[in-house]
């Protein structure tokens, strides 16, 4: 078992180190700001800075996974993948040693790149090793390890605030990261330089028809959608009267709830149509997101993060592999066109969120905004459908 884990040509190594990596690059890069979030509200950060530092960390990943899109070179993929999980450690030890707050604005951005740069870069490359005829189900496997970021990050978060602060918390996250990409960088590299040379096709602007745009403009939503409660759930369900301290928790569940979602939802997308069951994952979305604004019931809440994470991550890959669909040949143009719609929902979010909790005094606004924002992506999705059949 030992000699399979650290064999670098092996499906069962190769999809762990994905996995860990995901776990650096997007559990301690980016999210375990949201697990952290509540901590750093009491103690130091602005509600309208946490989101304004929230909106740069994602205008760091719009910027990285633009880039990505252009690496056309294995052998330069797998530099800038180490690049992504350098940044991703060297940006969490500045929010440990530092409270200066240009410098946490710099190291957001800096650490939205380094997530893109694991995660997308990172996911071609595990796509690449892999020695699978059908390598769909094991990228869900790969993409579970959103979940398991989220759950790592968060246990580890808060087995540290118990006896000791968030600047602790970050330092040993910073520590684990530091640990774990050994493993990594060693596992997912070649051990010759792979000549690959990318095959070029020429660009038709036909592939943006009616229907792409649609999807486009529901993608764009979805970015929205994901952001508010990716950035600020535990602070909501900590705002919630009988609530309090329960904000972690309602996280916890969001990254246990992630972990299977991709494979399923993709599972599902298969026998009942992408569409179809990118609507229905909205819909669940929409109602989660609503759940908060309606009641402080504890078991509600705590469903509200699970339809969450059973949908965020699901979607992204759902949305994805449509548009790879679609492009045919030359998907970097149409997937460039989504991620960056996406990318777009994200940064804009935050600062909206902000603006209306600092006006109202509570969630409750944000989160019918947001709400409605997923149900015009349903609306533009509905509208394609009825595109594609009239063809």
């Amino acid at each position: 078992m030992i000699k399979t884990l650290f064999d670098k040509n092996h499906n069962t190594a190769i999809l762990l180190a994905g996995i860990l990596a995901i776990v650096v690059g997007v559990g301690v890069a980016r999210f375990a700001f949201t697990s952290l979030l509540p901590s750093m509200l009491e103690d130091f950060l602005s509600l309208t800075y946490a989101g304004v530092l929230a909106s740069s960390n994602f205008a760091g990943y719009l910027t990285g996974a633009v880039f990505s899109i252009f690496i056309k070179d294995i052998n330069t993929k797998v530099k800038y993948f180490r690049i992504g999980m350098i940044l991703s450690i060297l940006t969490t030890l500045v929010l440990a040693t530092t409270t200066n707050e240009t410098l946490w604005l710099i190291s957001r951005i800096i650490a939205g790149f380094g997530s893109a740069m694991v995660l997308i870069v990172g996911g071609a490359i595990v796509m690449v090793k892999l020695n699978f005829e059908n390598k769909t189900k094991a990228m869900g496997i790969h993409f579970s390890g959103i979940g398991f970021a989220i759950v790592i990050s968060e246990l580890l978060s808060q087995y540290v605030l118990k006896n000791g602060t968030w600047s602790d918390a970050w330092l040993a996250l910073s520590l684990f990261a530091f640990i774990i990409t050994f493993y990594t960088l060693y596992i997912l590299s070649f051990d010759k330089v792979v000549k690959k040379d990318a095959v070029k096709h020429p660009l038709s602007k036909s592939i943006f028809s009616p229907y792409v745009i649609l999807l486009i403009l529901a993608y764009f939503t979805e970015g929205v959608g994901f952001v508010v409660q990716g950035t600020f759930l535990p602070d909501i369900i900590n705002s919630l009267e009988g609530l309090e301290g329960y904000g972690n928790l309602g996280w916890l569940v969001v990254g246990i709830a992630g972990i299977p979602s991709s494979i399923l939802w993709m599972r599902w997308a298969h026998y009942y149509g992408s569409v179809n069951v990118i609507i229905i994952a909205m819909a669940l979305q929409i109602i989660g997101i609503l759940i908060p604004a309606w009641s402080n019931n504890i078991i509600l809440n705590l469903l509200s993060g699970a339809l969450y994470g059973s949908t965020f991550i699901g979607l992204v890959a759902l949305f994805l592999n449509l548009g790879g669909q679609l492009a045919g040949k030359n998907p970097v143009v149409l997937m460039g066109s989504m991620t960056s719609a996406y990318g777009i929902g994200q940064v804009g979010a935050p600062l909206y969120s902000v603006a209306l909790i600092n006006h109202f005094g509570n969630y409750n606004s944000t989160l019918y905004v947001t709400a409605f924002i997923v149900f015009l992506g349903i609306v533009f999705l509905a509208y394609a459908k009825r595109i594609n059949k009239l063809k």
